[in-house]
């Protein structure tokens, strides 16, 4: 169709803004009922073994306790794995709430108290007693290291010669890193609010990435029809892959719904956040070899990760390393330690945040044994192609990332020796690193309605977690429709509605937005068949002569109403849906989003303080649709770099096997006093085959490689190179 205006790539504010400022958006545990009744989970205080009894009897006589649930007296779950499995499941058997005496870990769920107030369930709560039969337990991944056994995931095979190149090599480095287990916590606690319908059915607000996932895992555990099954997540409030799986409280907050056959809430407190799925811990050897021009010889990286007792939960934590430098000898393994303590689950950039640690690391380290610009090391080392697929890319700018971000940042004036910048009594470290992350698509289903007085209403199944997916999907339709921003409605976050994957990946946009565009193209060719047969003179005008803008189809010099041609329709309305999958010319052709940061730090030797001062994140993500949402992504993934490298870590009490720091004023996030400036730039790129909006996502790429660049400006700035992670003040003293 002939489109010449343009709402994508425009700075447009969020739609859903307004609601969210001023009270207006409900989250999951904010959804009034009467007599709703609230729920407080009893968390194991075991790492490993049985509960022997759970005595409840002070508990049930506090006024206003309806009832306390636990293995013995639950609903009926299903008996079998497959149905406990859900969209984003590790292999091995899931976790089952409630489901027998067993105690996988510390903070497993045991029982649940319901009562008229949360207040009430809580008191009860701590009447309750539990005895266990206790069994030796193991949570610490550095004592289990010769246990590692290889992970069920797929590896790209070894290439060349490794051990040969690496021993013929002029110069090789051998080094190791380590990265700590990191929990999620977005601001908002996950709840699930059951509302208990009279017929039977539950309409339920959850906090979750994927509301057709949860929908199809309580179908299936609970032998529920999926049409007495809603699930609705309108406003998340941060997930970061917290809520790809459906998690604890959901299935116990449906349980006591279906036991009293009443509406119920359970909220996790801040403490219950620490006890499901994180970033896994990670040991990873870096082995690289050159030649004394800086050519990559041989790529080595062993990564080994923890994982739970019941679940495999493997990552691509080093599969970055095969495929962002040119390498004609590569070697990759990844392992797996059990532990006992809950399955790892996706944080933002999975496996790649942490892999790009190691690889970017060890670059630099090879950088200064080579006496060779860290940049320029790079650059001589740059891949056209994907090694790991053989495959050329769809597009890549990478080269301009580290073009234009070193000149951003003013990279030229480097010294490289270290120590040898200072901002008065403090040393002045200047590092950078490369980023990339798969740019996906998936299948997805939208469905596109114009109404008689000229609104478009849009929508599918997905979620918003706060990337701004209401105002993107909704540039997208005002565009491809040729109706006004303000007169789009996106609707998401509703199990009833057409099919979508999992918010997660970066791949939103790509994949829902290719729905939306289609969906809304298609609406465009029933619009002009309408009015062909309306006004038979135009029965011969093809889709490309037509003009779509502002409400309006022009044919010609004519000028038509689409709202008018909506009403003439017996239904008043005109609706499509399409169902949209990935191109097959992408099957030829790797894509990536990547991008190039570097970063200014401030180190006071005397007190062992990091300040992250200045960071440049330069990122070729394809087509931007909305500047103003897709920095607003980037600085928020370089700020949680910084966390990841200087400030982050579950400090696990391992006699215990549970987390000490639970809690948001002992497990340490950047705040705004840790934040110098953040300058992100979009580097040009365009690409016709990733998919038909040339749009690669940017949700993940903002974090990787940021760690890895403060990490290699502490070692410009102080001459240490530390090599665990976070690079807390005690590692500099």
């Amino acid at each position: 169709m002939n489109q010449p205006f343009s709402p994508m790539g425009k700075p447009v504010d969020r739609v859903d803004g307004r609601l969210k400022v001023t009270g207006g958006a409900r989250y999951a545990g904010e959804y009034p009922e009467e007599g709703l009744l609230y729920g407080s989970v009893i968390s194991s205080t075991i790492a490993s073994g049985r509960v022997v009894s759970i005595d409840i009897s002070e508990a049930v006589k506090v006024p206003g306790v309806v009832a306390v649930l636990d293995h013995t007296n639950r609903p009926s779950l299903a008996s079998y794995d497959e149905n406990y499995e859900d969209a984003d499941s590790a292999d091995g058997s899931p976790f089952r709430p409630l489901y027998n005496d067993k105690v996988l870990y510390s903070g497993q769920p045991l029982a649940l108290v319901v009562a008229d107030t949360l207040e009430l369930a809580r008191h009860a709560g701590s009447l309750v007693r539990i005895e266990y039969e206790q069994q030796p337990h193991e949570t610490d991944l550095q004592a289990m290291l010769d246990s590692a056994y290889d992970a069920p995931a797929e590896l790209p095979p070894p290439r060349g010669n490794f051990e040969g190149e690496l021993a013929s090599s002029a110069l090789s480095v051998d080094v190791t890193y380590s990265t700590p287990s990191e929990y999620h916590n977005p601001m908002e606690p996950h709840a699930s609010t059951v509302l208990y319908q009279a017929d039977g059915s539950l309409q339920i607000h959850d906090k979750t990435q994927g509301t057709q996932n949860c929908q199809d895992y309580l179908h299936k555990v609970f032998g529920l029809e999926k049409d007495k099954i809603r699930v609705l997540a309108a406003f998340v409030g941060g997930a970061f892959g917290s809520g790809l799986r459906p998690q604890y409280q959901l299935p116990l907050a449906v349980m006591a719904a279906l036991h009293l056959k009443r509406s119920v809430r359970l909220t996790l407190t801040r403490q219950q956040m620490f006890t499901f799925g994180y970033r896994p811990r990670t040991v990873q050897r870096l082995r690289l070899g050159a030649a004394a021009n800086g050519r990559l010889l041989a790529v080595g990286h062993e990564a080994i990760g923890q994982t739970s007792r019941f679940e495999d939960f493997s990552e691509h934590v080093v599969e970055w390393s095969g495929m962002l430098y040119k390498c004609d000898n590569v070697q990759l393994t990844y392992k797996l330690v059990p532990l006992d303590v809950f399955t790892p689950l996706d944080m933002r950039a999975p496996g790649a945040a942490l892999g790009m640690i190691g690889l970017e690391c060890a670059m630099d380290e090879l950088a200064c044994a080579l006496a060779i610009d860290p940049v320029r090391l790079r650059l001589t080392n740059y891949a056209e192609r994907n090694g790991n697929e053989d495959k050329p890319y769809s597009s890549k700018e990478l080269r301009e990332c580290y073009t234009q971000g070193a000149e951003r940042f003013g990279w030229a004036r480097r010294n490289p020796e270290p120590r040898s910048m200072r901002q008065g009594r403090q040393l002045v470290g200047w590092g950078m690193a490369g980023g990339v992350w798969e740019a996906m698509q998936m299948k997805a289903s939208a469905k596109a309605r114009l109404d008689a007085d000229g609104s478009l209403v849009v929508s599918s199944a997905t979620t918003d977690i706060g990337t701004g997916t209401y105002t993107v999907m909704t540039q997208i339709a005002a565009e491809s429709s040729g109706i006004d921003v303000e007169n789009v409605t996106f609707l998401l976050g509703d199990s009833s509605l057409p099919t979508a994957p999992l918010q997660g990946g970066s791949f939103t946009v790509s994949s829902v937005g290719t729905a939306v565009q289609q969906a809304c193209q298609a609406l465009q060719r029933q619009v002009l068949e309408v009015a062909k047969g309306l006004h038979p003179q135009f029965a011969a005008v093809t889709p490309d002569e037509a003009r779509f803008e502002s409400g309006n189809l022009y044919l010609g010099d004519q000028v038509l109403s689409m709202a008018q041609l909506a009403a003439s329709q017996a239904s008043g309305v005109i609706e499509v849906q399409v169902d949209a999958e990935p191109d097959k010319k992408r099957e030829a052709y790797a894509a990536a989003t990547h991008s190039a940061v570097f970063v200014e730090v401030l180190v006071d030797e005397d007190l062992g303080t990091v300040k992250v001062s200045r960071v440049v994140s330069a990122v070729a993500a394809g087509r931007v649709v909305n500047p103003k949402m897709a920095r607003s992504q980037i600085l928020g993934g370089v700020v949680w770099g910084m966390g990841m490298a200087l400030h982050e870590e579950a400090m696990l009490d391992h006699d215990l096997g549970r987390p000490m720091n639970h809690s948001l004023a002992e497990y340490h996030i950047p705040v705004n006093a840790d934040i110098g400036d953040i300058d992100v730039l979009f580097v040009e790129e365009h690409d016709e085959i990733v998919n038909a909006l040339g749009s690669k996502g940017v949700g993940e790429i903002g974090i990787v490689g940021v760690p890895a660049a403060i990490a290699n400006a502490i070692y410009h700035a102080t001459g240490k190179r530390i090599r665990e992670f976070p690079i807390t003040l005690d590692k500099l003293l």
